[in-house]
């Protein structure tokens, strides 16, 4: 589904949500680094993605890879990572709860 001229995978509504998140703060899609599409969450990759799971690295944190349903807005790994559940562009509340799945897609330790 296209959202603000950007395809997500996954989404079933226009801000991003999928069949395995849709409350009303999931409202983000992330550019995955293994294959450079957006998917609604890591479920919808496993699902339907590339099949190589890989995470964005700390030297690659300045890229564009968050996309905000409500506005639209690209935000870098770490606009994202550091406007405290919202978006800076608009103020949208994102879900908190995806703090707990960011190894999933970030690096999260000096390795």
């Amino acid at each position: 589904m296209y959202i603000h001229n950007v395809y997500v995978n996954g989404a079933i509504d226009e801000e991003t949500r999928c069949e395995h998140y849709f409350s009303e703060k999931d409202r983000i899609a992330i550019k995955f680094y293994c294959c450079k599409r957006y998917y609604s969450c890591y479920f919808c990759h496993r699902e339907a993605g590339c099949g190589k799971e890989a995470v964005w690295p700390f030297e690659r944190f300045t890229e564009k890879a968050i996309l905000c349903g409500a506005c639209g807005k690209q935000l870098t790994i770490k606009q994202y990572l550091s406007h405290e559940g919202e978006c800076p562009s608009c103020q949208a509340s994102f879900n908190p709860g995806c703090s707990t799945h960011e190894h999933l897609y970030f690096q999260t330790e000096n390795k």
